[in-house]
């Protein structure tokens, strides 16, 4: 095979040769058979090797027989085809306009086509044998069903068959468009549509199927996974087309399904000029830096090249961990880490006025919701009152940008941790009306692998053997990755507008029963679902947009604009006094309706009065 490469142009100019005079002695004969009318040879064989030696000429001209286009593929034959129809074009008039004519006027016009017919036949035969010559089929690699028929199906399936190292033999394609049902690709035939998957596993004793769709949403990946092992298939997938390194599919792409999979999520473009423009260069401080969210802030940040990165937090084990995410080494004994409360109003006060912070991002929070109905009056001390002391020492300061990290709880809030952040962020806007700087709020939903999180919570309880609890079999929840969250909360900065809550367009919510069976189909473990009911405060559906708010996105297409009402500063810090539980949570209530504008700008009046000593 390796000599017929290397003289592939001296035995594609005989073959086509030989194509043209087979052609027209062909048609000739059966032409002038069964008439009195002699054949006249030399001229045909005079036409024919004319009209040869002109496709040789011209293809040479055109680098056909010298590797232009790769051997049978639609450029080959479509520049095939614009030759051979054009010297028989050709040659038939000449044929036509001779005088006498060479031969009947039909020869040449029907030689035309059984030669262009012979010279695809030939070099289709000769890549199919190619293409086989390459295949590696192992009889130890798993028998394989490949979801999707399309071109990522194809390639797929292609590099199953040529890698020498595969592990898969693809047996069967499944497809639901009912066009692809007689459908092969590389010789695999489409076996069904997704009904199908149980049939065609027992028919080929398939082990593994394979979803070769890379556009595929969490609904095609859940509903495909669900089939597959229920038909005891083991199930992998192609990453979505933003995660493959080149626009090609190989073998080397496919993985196990992820959560980030079953869950979807369209992820958001940053404007990485406008970060970079009001990040590098600046002094920026993260509240929580040591949190899921406030950590990944700063290794995001850190990117940009700021100033100055102050990780603020109260953990000193958790700033240990994102100084050694970030600097590889975690000595904490360097200025980027700051051991502080944000209860704390003196320690605050020194700490901004000492390093003046540009850009601040808030991400210090209780979250847990029912912890946080047992102890609604820490919600008021961390979520409200810290809330409030970081937004009067940022004010304090002359901060040029601050972002309040929120929550989908805040929308609608039926729980202590959602009229905390609701408060939070209404606290937010009001600084905002009459404060120098950007100051606004973003909300998001359930963060995957934050501490505490469900799915975390769901992996501990299978790891132990079960059962995995759910609140409610219909309860819904969204979802977004720590990556996306965060580059929301940095994009925020760059387009939000005072006073108002960026919201992630978070797509459809997931049910949380179904991710639960998943993940239990994932780990093979026979783990039981027990359901517990819906806790105090908790919603069977989350929201988030509260009532009255609408979806502008004047920005970013995944970025919603709500604005965010004011609130009495005063009452809040008057009532904070009132430590009893019940009163908390009935003050939570109150708080977040909407407060007269007036109070609100005599609050703001208040504010400023009472910090504007603080620099003398």
């Amino acid at each position: 095979m390796h000599t017929a490469r290397v003289h592939r142009p001296y035995l594609l100019i005989a073959f086509d040769t030989l194509a043209w005079v087979f052609a027209y002695g062909a048609f000739t004969l059966l032409r002038y058979a069964g008439t009195d009318a002699p054949i006249v040879w030399a001229p045909v064989i005079g036409l024919t090797l004319g009209t040869a030696g002109l496709q040789v000429v011209v293809g040479g001209v055109l680098r056909m027989y010298h590797g232009r286009a790769k051997l049978a593929t639609l450029e080959d034959m479509v520049l095939l085809g614009f030759l051979t129809v054009g010297c028989g074009a050709i040659a038939s008039l000449v044929n036509a306009v001779s005088e006498p004519v060479l031969m009947a006027r039909s020869v040449p016009i029907a030689a035309t086509f059984m030669a262009l017919f012979l010279m695809g036949v030939g070099r289709a035969t000769w890549r199919r044998q190619v293409v086989r010559r390459r295949y590696n089929l192992s009889e130890t690699a798993a028998p394989t069903l490949i979801f999707g028929a399309g071109e990522g199906g194809r390639q797929l399936i292609q590099s199953m068959l040529t890698s020498a190292t595969s592990q898969f033999r693809p047996v069967g394609l499944i497809d639901d468009d009912r066009w692809k049902k007689h459908l092969r690709l590389e010789g695999v035939p489409v076996l069904g549509a997704r009904g199908s998957i149980a049939h065609a596993a027992s028919r080929t004793g398939a082990t593994t199927l394979v979803i070769a769709v890379p556009t595929a949403g969490a609904h095609l990946i859940r509903d495909i996974s669900t089939e597959a092992r229920e038909a005891g298939l083991d199930v992998k997938v192609l990453p979505g087309v933003h995660e493959l390194f080149s626009s090609h599919v190989s073998i080397r792409d496919v993985r196990d399904i992820d959560v980030k999979d079953l869950l979807g999520r369209s992820t958001i473009e940053t404007d990485v000029g406008a970060i970079a423009h009001y990040l590098t260069g600046k002094r920026v401080l993260v509240t929580g830096a040591g949190g899921s969210i406030g950590s990944e802030l700063c290794r995001q940040i850190n990117k940009y090249g700021p100033a100055e990165l102050i990780m603020l937090d109260r953990d000193e084990s958790a700033l240990h961990s994102v100084q050694l995410s970030i600097t590889g080494q975690a000595l904490l004994d360097s200025q980027d880490v700051v051991l502080a409360d944000i209860r704390d109003v003196a320690a605050l006060r020194s700490i901004f006025h000492a390093r003046k912070p540009e850009v601040v991002f808030h991400a210090a929070a209780l979250k847990h919701l029912p912890m946080l109905e047992q102890y609604p009056v820490e919600a008021m001390k961390t979520n409200v009152l810290g809330t409030l002391n970081v937004l009067r020492a940022s004010a304090a300061v002359g901060v040029e940008r601050f972002v309040n990290i929120s929550t989908d709880k805040a929308a609608n809030p039926s729980s202590v941790l959602g009229y905390s952040k609701r408060i939070a962020e209404r606290l937010t806007s009001t600084v905002a009306k009459d404060t120098p700087g950007s100051y606004l709020s973003v909300r998001f939903g359930n963060v995957l692998g934050s501490r505490g999180s469900v799915l975390t919570s769901f992996a501990s309880q299978i790891a132990n053997g079960g059962p995995v609890t759910v609140t409610h079999p219909e309860v819904t929840r969204f979802f977004m990755t720590v990556e996306e969250a965060v580059q929301l909360v940095i994009q925020a900065a760059a387009i939000g507008r005072d006073g108002e809550a960026l919201i992630l367009d978070m797509g459809e919510p997931v049910v949380i029963e179904d991710v639960a069976k998943q993940l239990i189909d994932q780990s093979g473990k026979n783990v039981e679902i027990v359901y517990t009911g819906l806790r105090e405060g908790e919603k069977m559906h989350e929201d988030l947009f509260g009532a009255g708010e609408w979806d502008e996105r004047p920005e970013h297409p995944l970025v919603s604009h709500v604005p965010v009402p004011e609130i009495q500063v005063s009452r809040v810090t008057r009532a904070a006094l009132d430590v009893s539980a019940e009163a908390t949570v009935e003050k939570f209530r109150l708080w977040c309706e909407v407060g007269t504008e007036a109070e609100a700008e005599a609050d703001l009046l208040r504010t400023r009065r009472d910090w504007s000593s603080i620099e003398r």
